[in-house]
Formats: C-alpha cells, sequence, structure tokens
C-alpha cells in the first residue's frame, strides 16, 4: 500500500497570514516617521548606552550572586528538621514573596532616612567598635544590589528545595549507606542530580532579573541602561528612538543569555534522554567498524 501523508491546510494558510501581518508591521514600522529611525541609529552604540549596558550586566549578576547563595541557604533551612529555621526561612520567603520588587526597591532607597548610623559593638551600653554614618554614602549602587539580590533569594529558594526534592530518597540512602555524610551525598548526589531541574528555572530568573534592573530607578539609581536612555531621552525630548535603543541591547544581552541557557540545559540533562548525541553517534561507529559490527 502506498502511505499518503496527511495534509494539514489550515497550517498553511495559518502561516501565510502571520507572514503578511509580520510583514505589515515591518513596513509600517520602517515607513513611520514618528519612530524616528535616524535618531536610533545615531544612538544604539552611543558610548553612554554601551555604559549603561554595562552596568546593568554588573547590577545583574551581583544580584543573582546574591540570589543564588543566599537561595540555597534558604532551601537548605527549609529541609531543615529545626523548627526555628524552617519558620524563619518561611517567614523571609513570606515577606520576599508577597511584597513588589517595586516597594522593596523604594524602601531601600530610603534606607539612609531610616538608619542614619550603623554602630557595631557590644549592645545595652557597651564600647562601639565602628560606626557607619549611612547619610553620608553615595552608594545607589550597592542598595540596588541588596534589594535585587534579598529579592530574588526569596524565588531562587524554592527553585533549589523543588530540585533536591526531585531527587529520589534512595539515592541519598545509597549515598549514606557508602558512608558519605551530609555534606558529600548533597555535593556528590543530590545537587548534580538536581542540577537539571534547577537550571531552566534559574537561566529564567537570570533573564527575568536582568530586564528587572530597569526598576531601580527607584532607589533611585541611573546610571543603568533604561536609566541613560531616560535621561537622553529627557535632554533631547524624543523618548521613543530611545525606548528602542534601550529595548534593543537588552534583547541582544537576554538572547546571550538564553544561548549560555540551552549549553546548560543540555550538559546537564546529559543521561536523561535516549537520544545520543553526535560524539556518541561516532564512537557507536567506530565501535561497530572495530568489532564487526554490534550484536
Amino acid at each position: 500500500m502506498k502511505a499518503v501523508p496527511l495534509r494539514h491546510p489550515g497550517r498553511w494558510v495559518a502561516a501565510v497570514i502571520i507572514l503578511v501581518l509580520v510583514a505589515l508591521f515591518l513596513y509600517g514600522a520602517a515607513t513611520n516617521d514618528s519612530y524616528q529611525w535616524s535618531t536610533y541609529r545615531d544612538y544604539l552604540f552611543d558610548q553612554r548606552i554601551l555604559q549603561g549596558a554595562l552596568v546593568t550586566l554588573e547590577l545583574t549578576v551581583m544580584a543573582m550572586a546574591i540570589g543564588v547563595v543566599l537561595g540555597i541557604t534558604l532551601a537548605v533551612m527549609r529541609l531543615s528538621p529545626n523548627p526555628v529555621l524552617r519558620s524563619v526561612s518561611w517567614v523571609y520567603l513570606w515577606i520576599f514573596r508577597g511584597t513588589p520588587v517595586y516597594v522593596q526597591l523604594v524602601f531601600w532607597g530610603l534606607f539612609p532616612s531610616l538608619y542614619k548610623h550603623i554602630q557595631l559593638g557590644i549592645p545595652f551600653g557597651g564600647p562601639h567598635f565602628t560606626d557607619w554614618n549611612i547619610q553620608q554614602w553615595q552608594a545607589a549602587m550597592l542598595f540596588a544590589t541588596i534589594g535585587l539580590g534579598l529579592n530574588e533569594s526569596a524565588y531562587m529558594a524554592e527553585i533549589v528545595r523543588a530540585g533536591i526534592n526531585s531527587v529520589g530518597d534512595g539515592q541519598r540512602e545509597a549515598s549514606v549507606a557508602l558512608g558519605m555524610s551530609w555534606g558529600q551525598t548533597m555535593t556528590r548526589t543530590v545537587l548534580p542530580q538536581s542540577m537539571r531541574v534547577i537550571i531552566p528555572p534559574t537561566g529564567n530568573e537570570l533573564i527575568s532579573m536582568l530586564k528587572t534592573t530597569s526598576l531601580v530607578t527607584a532607589i533611585p539609581l541611573t546610571t543603568d541602561l533604561y536609566g541613560v536612555a531616560r535621561n537622553i531621552s529627557g535632554v533631547n525630548f524624543r523618548p521613543i528612538p530611545l525606548l528602542m535603543v534601550a529595548a534593543s541591547w537588552y534583547l541582544v544581552v537576554t538572547s546571550v543569555l538564553m544561548v549560555g541557557q540551552f549549553y546548560l540545559e543540555r550538559y546537564y540533562s546529559r543521561g536523561v534522554s535516549r537520544q545520543l548525541t553526535a560524539r556518541q553517534q561516532r564512537a557507536m561507529t567506530e565501535v561497530a567498524g572495530g568489532t564487526g559490527g554490534v550484536h
């Protein structure tokens, strides 16, 4: 019998309609003078924009580092048999997940007004070893990093906890039977297997963090990518092309992060999929050629 493949005319019709709509939108945007494409080209590689993109990257990396480290700590506390540690972790997650990140950043912007001086020493009238005048600090970048990092740690804690719980109890029991300590069991058995569950949402959180940095204007911090674009548009009164410039650089950096996320996911998913990689296929071919075939 001759096999006749199924035809799906609806798919082709939908594809043609979508392509036509996309082409019309692109043509309309290219011929619309309100976009001010000449201004867009002038500022796309402006030194101030590039410096703002670098600040955004630095802020993203530092905030995510705080979020990952503190998130792992909070996840371990949630899984601890100690009720005090579990309660403290739960309250932390309740506060930082239950309030908007913009509100938290506004709070950190007002931190010097709430705590004018920070003294370290012996409490209840004891001597002070150091005294910091917070109001003299020009540390918008520091407060922005702390605010974003503390908020991110609440979400990373749940991601890490879900990854750890995805590993079966039999893996832990086998590790203990082999004489491993709790730390060795976590680092050598549980965490490597849980990474394939942790990496995808962590990559999403990293991309989300990159875009969330645009909210640091609440601190206020105006040296990031969005802040620089807004400052320039406040001078030349051309907000649309400057917003397009900022969006373009956000897309570029996000695309790079998505590529890195793809390779990380593939690395930690080794052994999960039954599909052989190109290297494994070549190895199997060489073995088959050297032994006269695989039986």
